[in-house]
């Protein structure tokens, strides 16, 4: 099948304004499939619609959405309406206070959990259902290299992360066997507006070698039917920043997944 086939005829994007989502929101337009926009802001979600729509003629739907919000997926859900969603990309959630746990009230980090967690996992489960009913569709959960284990600064932000890579290997095993794929992809350091604003706030260069959302979009929507994990500037066997490599780590998930079923059948 074409992209738009595997992944149409609607796309959602959470956290689609700027950095790597709008980059989602440009190459999946490129490949003919019209999406859901999804931020807290208004104004750069408009000005990306009128952008897609001059240079590929495909329309998008904007919807300014809180994903912080206890009521996020009630908005979703509100402004997808009954259109049919073939992808779900979900890429908001940088951690955008760059402080110790106990330096930051509690409802900054609840903010955060609920961004990566709760949010996205309501996502993936309304959106993933017809999807499996029509035996196509993916998911791609755009994460942080921070999954991969703890550091000071970033408590909240490395447990979430963690969270939605273990989650997106479960869902990988679940609803592969159903034509619908998902990704999880790791990103590095990234060109993003919110990652230089957190440099500039703590007075650190930029790096040299920060990946360009472009080039992270393109490679998230050439793996995802290869998941659940790609690792930015690794091939698919080597370990280099993380334990293990992808291809370690799907051999995990389906050594799991056979000795689940002697567990609960093959459901």
């Amino acid at each position: 099948m074409s992209f738009a086939e595997r992944y149409g005829p609607w796309a959602v994007i959470a956290g689609a304004s700027e950095g790597t989502g709008r980059a989602f929101a440009r190459k999946i337009a490129a490949n003919g499939v019209p999406s859901v926009l999804l931020a807290r802001r208004r104004e750069p979600l408009m000005a990306l619609a009128g952008e897609i729509r001059a240079e590929s003629g495909v329309e998008c739907v904007t919807a300014t959405v809180d994903l912080a919000a206890p009521d996020a997926l009630d908005r979703i859900v509100a402004a997808v309406g009954p259109r049919e969603v073939g992808l779900f990309v979900n890429n908001a959630g940088a951690d955008t206070n760059g402080a110790r746990f106990l330096d930051r009230g509690v409802e900054a980090w609840l903010q955060l959990a609920r961004i990566n967690v709760m949010t996205m996992l309501r996502c993936c489960h309304h959106f993933a259902g017809p999807m499996r009913a029509r035996g196509r569709g993916g998911l791609l959960l755009v994460n942080s290299g921070a999954c991969y284990g703890g550091a000071s600064h970033m408590a909240t932000y490395t447990a979430s992360k963690a969270f939605m890579l273990c989650f997106g290997e479960g869902l990988w095993a679940e609803l592969r066997q159903h034509g619908v794929d998902v990704l999880t992809l790791v990103l590095g350091q990234t060109d993003t507006p919110a990652f230089r604003k957190l440099l500039a706030e703590k007075g650190m260069p930029f790096p040299d070698k920060a990946a360009s959302p472009d080039d992270v979009a393109a490679l998230g929507l050439e793996r995802l039917p290869y998941g659940p994990v790609q690792n930015w500037g690794l091939a698919d066997d080597v370990i280099g920043y993380a334990p293990n490599s992808a291809s370690m780590r799907r051999e995990r998930v389906l050594m799991i997944e056979k000795m689940s079923k002697q567990i609960f059948g093959d459901r």
